[in-house]
């Protein structure tokens, strides 16, 4: 076996003197002109390599690499480590369009805290394309085949910036140990470069009398030390010649000792030599007596016996509570407010596998008069304490609790036949209208597009706009939208500016303009186009003054313009920039470290180099961000911005006054001023979170952060970013932010808004407004990243989807619902698996399906209803075309995510219209959650 190591070695020494390369030392700083000579080489070579050995710490990667255009930024070759799904991906920019060409490649297990070897070769002889292979660890971890060519690097070198993740990297404790760009060469030699002895490369030959020396050389080497290992094992043989020597002296010693007369002693044994309890016996041999072994609960020889202390074990419940006794120990009753068995025990190893167990003691449930009745009691470990009033009941903790004004004390029923009666968060009973109809409760009418305004004019006595007649009668217009103000809205009219030109034709919609004057090249007139004199498509307009961020020199409106602007889109007039990373904290995905290309491959609002994903509670918000990482809190509400999130934190407002006591939670008070005895504090009396919003009219009335629904924000998630078979989808937002249309037959993606819910009600009109297609539209909830989140989808037919790779997936019509959990992210498996209407491994687990198998119709309005608590995994859904309930979940419980964001879902489907859409905050159980007869569908996942 020496000899083959011996030979390899020599074998692969003779290799890499065979074959010439030129190699260039990234993390030092290189001669200008033989860096210059280089790169000016890079572009024309056939085989260019990077090899690298480093070490990344768990979880975490980013770019190691990266060749870029100083003036321009242009990205002519990344190299970047994912880290969560184990692979390296090289970026570089198109030349022809302007857009970044992506090559994967897998199994790159290098992100463990170990020392690992990368080296990425790109063979760019072919005439199909370029073949790039990555060896991770001496070994052929993938190969792409006919990929895309990186482009020619400038004429002149020094246009280029070199950046490699050497200092990044050591920020996160890691280390990037060598770095290397090598022109030519096979790959045997290149790998030599990071310590890989690969096997001999067939074009590079090696003289036979060359090989004969270094064989030579080796086998000379190879006899000496032979020669020095017989020498030491002279030396060996005659140290144990010496010990037998020895030995034998020390026995005769012994034996003319026993002959002297040591048998005559009358006992080893009397007086007792061993420790007390301990047996002792006789012996011929020396000492003469040999003793039993240690009582339990002592160590010693029998002789000497000292005591264990078994408390170091920590066997009982409270430290302080455990007595060290002579052979054993025990412990003391449990504490006040807790139960359980005593303990007491003999030995380090009884003391180490048994454990004093106090259970803590229900006072609230075991105690029917702990707190007056119908108020509030929460248990606390040892202990309990009171609260105010239940809901729909007045008082307090001394005058008792009596029931308040609700739906079912009114003497008679103020509401419409068609409406039903709610009680408001402080108690007030109020009246809506049922779905598919709409009015102001009182007075309810028919709502055929179910977008909450009725199809006729009614007699409302309180002027409420939803009494008016809907402008679209038959689609969905939740903002009543009318450009031209002739009584039929924008979505039903035909020229809904009233310029006498079809909307179809028309380039400005909404804007009058017969001339149709477009002075650039897009698709927007001058009357309407807020760059009229440069193509902008998108019409983005960041801060919302008229002009269009393409011709606005202030693009966020702080004042800074935007060529000075480390936050051009994010108003930041302190320019604030911890990292100095050339991104201000404002917008920057990892404020604590540099990260200047902000790279997100998950879309979780964290930066890669950042982004640990190790999130304890499940709730989408990594441990080192998360201000309760052991509670689920997907909100983060801090009211009091401690730093400690509502949710753990005993005191929300810091008034002195504990939660469970304090009549406004949010509000510091602590006098607990309550005039009318209503359980509310004065402080808070319409307004919980004290948000100048009044609590009927706040969708969330326990969080100033969230008043009303609002998806104006929003992020764009594409599902699918390889390869160009779709276009993505095209979001225009409406009414405030209350209604999403989706526009393009596009690829799977997201529009999901920035605000995280705990336990919420979801609610909207779905609304295809085309005969043309059949494919899905949906909703998403708990988003976390876009690896994670809850899908309610629905297709209209039946549908092998038309790209059978990576496997054949069918969609069926019916609604369902699904948890995505996706273990490669965004791509052709994620895709597929959104398409396929049952489970697949390791990318989502289908949690519900309509068993009617219907899809949906063309044109018609339906109306969704999604309760969600994740703090007990209560998910329910329910659908109505009309007034009709026709599809619904019933109770599913899966423990998946804890909460995240909201957001629309398109697959492949144009002009969908989602309309009056509602989200608002609620982490009371519904009463179905532990009701008789329920129907429960369980998932759980570890």
């Amino acid at each position: 076996m020496k000899m083959t190591l011996v030979l390899s070695v020599i074998w692969f020494l003779a290799l890499a003197a065979a074959a010439e390369q030129r190699v260039l030392d990234l993390l030092s700083v290189p001669d200008r002109a033989q860096a210059r000579r280089f790169w000016a080489d890079w572009s024309a070579a056939d085989d260019v390599y990077v090899a690298a050995t480093l070490r990344l710490p768990p979880k975490i990667g980013g770019v190691l690499l990266g060749v870029y255009g100083k003036h321009d930024n242009k990205k002519y070759l990344e190299v970047a480590v994912v880290a969560k799904i184990n692979k390296v991906t090289l970026r570089f920019w198109r030349p022809s369009d302007g857009k970044v060409d992506t090559v994967n490649l897998a199994n790159a297990n290098v992100s463990d805290g170990r020392r690992h070897s990368l080296l990425l070769r790109l063979d760019r002889s072919r005439s199909d394309g370029m073949r790039a292979e990555l060896y991770a660890d001496c070994r052929l971890a993938d190969a792409a085949e006919g990929a895309p060519r990186p482009p020619p690097l400038p004429a002149e070198p020094d246009a280029l910036e070199i950046r490699h993740g050497q200092k990044a990297y050591a920020r996160a404790q890691g280390a990037v140990e060598s770095l290397r760009a090598v022109i030519g060469g096979s790959v045997a030699q290149a790998g030599a470069l990071v310590d890989c002895p690969f096997q001999r490369d067939s074009a590079h030959n090696i003289a036979s009398g060359e090989l004969h020396a270094i064989l030579a050389e080796h086998a000379k080497a190879l006899i000496g030390q032979m020669v020095l290992f017989n020498q030491m094992l002279g030396e060996l043989r005659q140290d144990v010649k010496e010990q037998v020597k020895e030995m034998s002296l020390l026995r005769n010693t012994i034996s003319e000792c026993q002959v002297c007369g040591f048998q005559e002693l009358r006992s080893g044994c009397s007086p007792n030599p061993c420790h007390p309890g301990v047996a002792c016996v006789d012996s011929p041999h020396f000492p003469g007596f040999a003793c039993g072994p240690c009582p339990p609960g002592t160590l010693g020889n029998g002789t000497h016996c000292d005591d264990v202390d078994e408390c170091k074990a920590q066997p009982c419940f409270r430290p302080s509570g455990c007595v060290n006794t002579r052979g054993g120990f025990r412990c003391a009753p449990c504490p006040p407010g807790l139960r359980g068995a005593p303990l007491a025990g003999t030995g380090l190893h009884y003391a180490e596998t048994h454990k004093q167990e106090c259970v803590d003691v229900d006072e609230c449930a075991e105690l029917p008069d702990a707190c007056v009745q119908n108020s509030v009691c929460v248990n606390t470990v040892g202990s309990f304490e009171c609260g105010p009033c239940k809901a729909g009941y007045l008082g307090d903790q001394s005058v008792g609790c009596s029931p308040r004004d609700s739906c079912a004390t009114l003497t008679f029923d103020p509401c419409d036949a068609h409406a039903h009666c709610r009680a408001e968060r402080n108690g007030v009973p109020v009246c809506t209208c049922n779905v598919g109809w709409a009015g102001n409760g009182n007075t309810c009418s028919v709502d055929s597009d179910l977008d909450g305004y009725p199809d006729r004019q009614l007699p409302c006595l309180d002027n409420n706009k939803h009494c008016r007649q809907d402008n679209c009668v038959w689609t969905p217009n939740s903002g009543q939208e009318d450009a031209d103000g002739d009584g039929i809205g924008d979505q039903c009219d035909d020229d809904a500016d009233g310029d006498g030109i079809k909307n179809v034709e028309d380039n400005c919609r909404l804007v009058p303009n017969k001339d149709q004057r477009n002075s650039d090249s897009d698709s927007f007139g001058d009357a309407c186009d807020n760059c009229p004199n440069v193509p902008n498509g998108e019409q983005t307009d960041t801060d919302g003054n008229g002009r269009g961020d393409a011709c606005d020199l202030d693009v966020d409106g702080d004042g800074i313009p935007n060529v000075l602007d480390n936050c051009a889109k994010v108003p930041n007039p302190m320019q604030t920039d911890r990292d100095r990373d050339g991104v201000g904290d404002a917008c920057d995905s990892c404020p604590e470290l540099s990260n200047p290309t902000q790279t997100d491959m998950d879309d979780d609002l964290v930066g890669d180099i950042c982004d640990t994903n190790h999130d304890t509670d499940g709730d989408g918000h990594q441990d080192d961000r998360d201000n309760c990482p052991r509670v689920p809190n997907a909100s983060q509400l801090d009211s009091d911005n401690d730093g400690l999130g509502d949710d753990c934190d005993p005191d929300d407002d810091e008034d002195g006054v504990p939660d469970v006591r304090d009549n406004c939670r949010l509000v510091a008070n602590p006098h607990q001023r309550d005039s009318d005895l209503n359980g509310v504090g004065d402080a808070c009396e319409s307004d919980f979170d004290n948000d100048a919003v009044p609590d009927n009219a706040d969708a969330c009335p326990e969080s100033a952060e969230v008043t009303l629904t609002d998806f104006r924000a929003y992020q764009t998630v594409v599902l699918d970013p390889e390869g160009d078979a779709q276009i993505d989808p095209n979001w225009v937002v409406l009414n405030q932010g209350m209604e999403i249309v989706q526009t393009m037959n596009s690829d799977p993606g997201l529009a999901v808004g920035y605000t995280s819910f705990n336990g919420v009600d979801f609610e909207g009109t779905f609304h295809v407004n085309t005969v043309t297609d059949d494919d899905y539209a949906g909703l998403v909830f708990s988003y976390q990243d876009s690896s994670s989140f809850y899908a309610v989808m629905w297709k209209q037919t039946q549908q092998v989807y038309w790209q059978t790779r990576p496997f054949s997936a069918t969609a069926s019509p019916a609604l369902h619902l699904k948890a995505v959990k996706s273990s490669t992210g965004p791509g052709e498996y994620l895709r597929n698996a959104l398409w396929h209407t049952g489970d697949t491994d390791g990318e989502a687990t289908l949690l519900w399906k309509d068993p009617r198998n219907v899809g949906w119709k063309d044109k018609t309005s339906y109306r969704w209803q999604l309760s969600h608590r994740p703090q007990a995994g209560y998910i329910r859904v329910r659908l109505f075309e009309g007034s009709e309930e026709v599809a619904d979940s019933g109770a599913v419980i899966d423990g998946t995510l804890r909460g995240g964001r909201l957001g629309v879902l398109c697959f492949s489907q144009e002009n969908i219209i989602w309309s009056n859409l509602r989200y608002r905050c609620n982490d009371t159980l519904p009463e179905d959650f532990s009701g008789p007869g329920q129907k429960v569908v369980l998932h759980v996942q570890v």
